[in-house]
């Protein structure tokens, strides 16, 4: 195969007509095409065959496009996948972005559109191609081999991607035009260029020092998002190239505008706070009707009224608590979860907590303990933020543990940070659920907790409050004998307030 011309593709899709259909239309540029109809033919298929780009629809039955992705992340395939997704799920199509596909399609899309992105991602493979033939060139530099690889130079012009080729002493030695027009800098003379100096986006800066501080081999690459301006965003992918011996030469930063991902993600905050509004004043007037007639201002009521208007009540409680978690949810996402912050120390703020949930804990019979030091040094956060943290991890311990539990919350000092701890004896998580309950939307069923009510947004909340906080939260658990949930929020170190009591 020439790696240049053509590519090895599987196309993945549970409608035949899609399927046959793309494998058609690639064939007839020269692509070598297999199909499969769900994600478990696939991953055999994969395992058997080398593959170059992944043509990947996200909703299948069986094992679904964002399960496969998964695994294939953990097998490191190195495949290029590109995801197949309708208007409808779009957002669907933006997850599958972030955890790793290269590019989307949606349905129905036409000939042109499948050409042009199989064409993005096999210039997306060239380079790739081109970089791991470099790094094995011996006794050159980085600059030697920008004036000598021409073939090089047509490729990078020709991307749609930004690149900033730089030297072991970071001076810019090489990029392509849409570097500096993502950048917006201008490109005159600033080849042989300190990068520090060309560049006014400081995180690009720190990403390639970063990259010169680890001499780690296993560092394969750095990533991360940068606002550019107010409605332009690009993630940077920053990897080492290194010689024979395993010493850096210089670093290749690739620049992949995602502002379009970016706007349907605020598009999509914004819809859910504007539906979420909608509902909850309707419903907050159904719950107070409901009360009215529990009551009795309206009548007397015999027991089979009160029974059902209980259950109203409760339903519609659960549709507004619903509701708030989504605002939560969207406020996280646009940064404004965080509306104010003061010197905070957390001791009385989370003995509140405990007094306010004991009655429940009381009532399956639960014991709930503490070590609590007499005062922490305290952090820079929102009191209410804080308080939903520890009332939510608090309330997933009881309700995820057996009656007579035990919960404890212990809290002390760990370097710069302050650490907190929830610890139960309950159900615990399966190890392999682990990596997934700061999902939106996730929940651990297993046959215990298989009855246990919940939105799956509750531990999505608490990581995106603590990491606004600057902090950090884990999970630490045995299937079938409890979970402990570790978070560390840094000290606030400014001024005479820092110190608790103070």
């Amino acid at each position: 195969m020439n790696a240049l011309e053509s590519a090895r593709i599987l196309v993945v899709d549970d409608e035949k007509i899609i399927r046959e259909g793309c494998a058609r239309i690639l064939r007839k540029e020269g692509h070598e095409v297999s199909t499969a109809a769900n994600g478990q033919i696939a991953l055999d298929l994969i395992r058997q065959n080398q593959y170059d780009i992944l043509l990947l629809d996200i909703k299948m039955p069986a094992l679904d496009g964002m399960a496969l992705m998964e695994i294939l992340k953990q097998e490191q395939s190195g495949l290029l996948i590109v995801v197949i997704t309708g208007y409808a799920s779009i957002e669907t199509a933006v997850e599958a972005m972030k955890a790793g596909a290269y590019d989307f399609l949606l349905k129905p899309f036409s000939p042109d559109a499948l050409r042009i992105a199989i064409n993005r991602a096999l210039d997306h493979l060239r380079l790739a191609w081109e970089m791991d033939r470099l790094r094995w060139e011996q006794a050159m530099s980085l600059r030697d081999i920008a004036n000598e690889q021409s073939r090089l130079l047509t490729i990078m012009n020709s991307m749609a991607c930004g690149i900033l080729v730089t030297d072991n002493e970071k001076h810019l030695v090489l990029f392509n035009p849409m570097a500096p027009h993502m950048l917006g800098i201008d490109p005159t003379d600033i080849v042989g260029s300190p990068l520090a100096d060309v560049l006014p986006q400081t995180e690009l800066v720190e990403m390639v020092d970063e990259i010169f501080r680890c001499e780690d081999q296993g560092l394969t690459a750095l990533e991360q998002e940068i606002e550019i301006s107010e409605h332009v965003w690009l993630r940077a992918r920053a990897a080492p190239v290194r010689n024979p011996e395993g010493h850096i030469l210089g670093v290749v930063t690739v620049l992949q505008d995602i502002s379009h991902m970016k706007e349907m993600d605020r598009m999509k905050s914004e819809f859910v706070t504007m539906v979420s509004h909608e509902l909850k004043a309707p419903l907050a007037a159904i719950q107070q009707q409901i009360e009215v007639l529990l009551e009795g201002m309206a009548g007397d009521l015999n027991d089979r009224q009160r029974h059902f208007l209980d259950r109203a009540q409760h339903r519609s409680q659960g549709l507004i608590d619903l509701i708030n978690e989504l605002l939560d949810i969207s406020r996280i996402e646009s940064g404004r979860i965080i509306s104010h912050q003061e010197p905070l120390d957390l001791v009385p703020l989370i003995g509140q907590v405990i007094e306010f949930i004991r009655p429940q804990a009381d009532s399956k019979g639960m014991t709930i303990t503490t070590d609590l030091p007499s005062s922490l040094p305290r952090v820079s956060a929102d009191p209410r933020n804080m308080d939903e943290v520890f009332i939510n991890l608090v309330n997933n311990s009881i309700k995820y543990s057996p009656e007579g539990s035990r919960i404890h919350v212990a809290a002390d000092i760990a370097g710069d940070y302050v650490r907190i701890q929830v610890s139960d004896n309950g159900f615990g998580i399966p190890k392999d659920d682990i990596p997934k309950i700061f999902d939106k939307f996730y929940r651990v069923k297993t046959d215990k907790t298989r009855r246990i009510t919940g939105t799956g947004l509750g531990l999505p909340i608490v990581k995106g409050i603590i990491e606004a906080h600057l902090g950090s939260i884990v999970a630490e658990s045995q299937y079938g004998q409890g979970t402990t949930f570790k978070i560390e929020l840094p000290i606030l170190k400014s001024g005479p307030q820092a110190a608790a009591g103070a």
